[in-house]
């Protein structure tokens, strides 16, 4: 039989209703491998897991665990003392007074820390009436609002000479909002900008720490660190010092604020008039992800001003968040300019 195949190409002819039509203008773009989605950054990943909210069974479980807990060493405690001072009356006595001791310390922590909440409690209720007299136009209410401000910060030596500014311009004013705006201006403005401070710097380290440690959740520990620092700094900034668990819970209300409006979404869009367009697809994943980390730490800083503060923002603008990441961020990546006349030293 004779092979009349030939040496020439096999051609498969198809029919226009099976001929797969591929538009290569409507092909989607290749994704980049080399640089981290926002949301799986370490700080991302932080954001979630501290914004999740656990279910009503798993509360009841780990309360229970913990009164359970608590009631079994109370216990051991107890006949550890009880038997010492049978045994050997001395050491029995050291041990009492031992945990005598770690009482009252308890009670002191658990006292700092209802405070603390109150304190951020007492933020959260004159921002609330500082908005109510705002929308109502209500000049007692403002006039309430402004003095409530000024009993927050008086004692403060920093905050002398702007409370001597307001308390001599105050009876001026015959309109609520020009209260208002008096106190922002006098009191609010030097305190947002000891929290820009702030956020800058803890911008800087988060972005730093990310892209030179190498460990893989020291990242997000880190982040983690800064972060709740920053808050309990901005916090504490405006008045609202907190200990432990109320800083926690600030932490956990920011975070949830962000992920819940997709704030943590942090892009090229973003970071390019600070980089330049296109650069983040060259750099490393490390570093770029330091990057973004940073961009969402600024995030971050901002939204818990707008928790903190205890007038809402009437006359000021909030800060844009490009703003501040240039700010943070630029000086590691662009020289500083000379002085005019160049270097005389």
């Amino acid at each position: 039989m004779n092979d009349t195949r030939g040496d020439g190409p096999v051609i498969i002819e198809l029919d226009d209703a099976t001929a797969p039509q591929v538009d290569p203008a409507s092909a989607p773009p290749v994704p980049e491998t080399n640089l981290p989605a926002a949301e799986a950054t370490a700080l991302g990943v932080a954001a979630r897991w501290s914004a999740r909210r656990p279910s009503r069974l798993g509360r009841w479980f780990m309360g229970t665990l913990a009164a359970f807990l608590g009631f079994a060493v109370s216990i051991a405690a107890w006949n550890f003392v009880a038997s010492m001072l049978v045994s050997y009356p001395s050491l029995g006595l050291i041990a009492a007074l031992l945990a005598g001791m770690l009482i009252l310390l308890g009670l002191a922590l658990a006292i700092r820390e209802a405070a603390g909440i109150a304190r951020l409690g007492r933020l959260d209720k004159i921002q609330r009436a500082a908005t109510r007299a705002q929308i109502s136009g209500d000049l007692a209410a403002a006039r309430l609002v402004s003095a409530q401000v000024q009993d927050l910060y008086r004692g403060r030596t920093d905050m002398e000479w702007a409370l001597r500014n307001l308390s001599e311009a105050q009876p001026d004013h015959v309109d609520a909002a020009d209260v208002l705006i008096d106190a922002e201006r006098h009191l609010m403005e030097p305190l947002d900008r000891a929290a820009l401070v702030e956020i800058q710097a803890a911008s800087r380290q988060v972005a730093t720490v990310t892209a030179l440690v190498p460990l893989a959740l020291a990242d997000v520990v880190a982040a983690l660190t800064l972060n709740l620092r920053m808050i309990r700094r901005i916090a504490e900034i405006y008045g609202g010092r907190s200990g432990t668990i109320g800083n926690w819970r600030l932490i956990r209300q920011v975070l949830a604020h962000l992920v819940a409006t997709g704030a943590v979404a942090v892009g090229d869009d973003l970071l390019e008039p600070l980089l330049g367009g296109g650069v983040l697809a060259k750099v490393s994943r490390r570093f770029g992800e330091g990057l973004v980390n940073g961009a969402l730490t600024a995030r971050v800083g901002l939204a818990a001003t707008d928790v903190c503060r205890p007038l809402p923002r009437i006359q000021s603008k909030r800060p844009r968040v490009r703003q501040v990441i240039t700010q943070a961020l630029g000086g590691l990546f662009k020289s500083q300019p000379e002085p005019p006349g160049g270097n005389t030293g």
